[in-house]
């Protein structure tokens, strides 16, 4: 399988599709899932081309877990989280439909059920306001 340089997520990192950016430095970009399955839903990826796990290089990869962690700690407290959930596809039989490794941290509350895939599409001013506070928490 090879990298198609055409993926939406390389079409976000080279500014070609507006996203709600939280988080960004030399090696990964942290930014809103438009289609979140739970309030906050945030997607971590490598600026470096990646198809997945498969190909990603181990420095890209502890790269993009370390700021993961990072966005998970500042979830807990921005959307009033009780725990989190992370996740990471790969290859179509995977669950993978983004083919640009991306890591899934999504925050989570007792008794609340993650909205299905690909289900429902947040406003893109409530994405910006969530976009501030997270991006906000993470630089303090």
């Amino acid at each position: 399988m090879t990298y198609d340089p055409n993926n939406i997520f390389a079409k976000i990192l080279r500014g070609e599709i507006p996203s709600h950016r939280v988080y960004e430095d030399d090696k990964v970009l942290a930014f809103l899932d438009i289609m979140p399955r739970a309030t906050g839903h945030t997607l971590v990826i490598p600026k470096a081309p990646s198809r997945n796990l498969l190909d990603v290089a181990p420095e890209d990869l502890d790269a993009v877990m370390a700021v993961a962690q990072r966005i998970a700690r500042a979830q807990l407290g921005v959307f009033e989280a009780e725990g989190i959930t992370v996740t990471q596809h790969n290859e179509h039989a995977g669950g993978q439909e983004v083919f640009h490794l991306h890591v899934h941290v999504i925050p989570r509350r007792l008794g609340v059920e993650l909205r299905p895939p690909l289900s429902y599409k947040e406003a893109p001013e409530v994405l910006a306001e969530q976009a501030a506070k997270l991006k906000a928490a993470l630089q303090g």
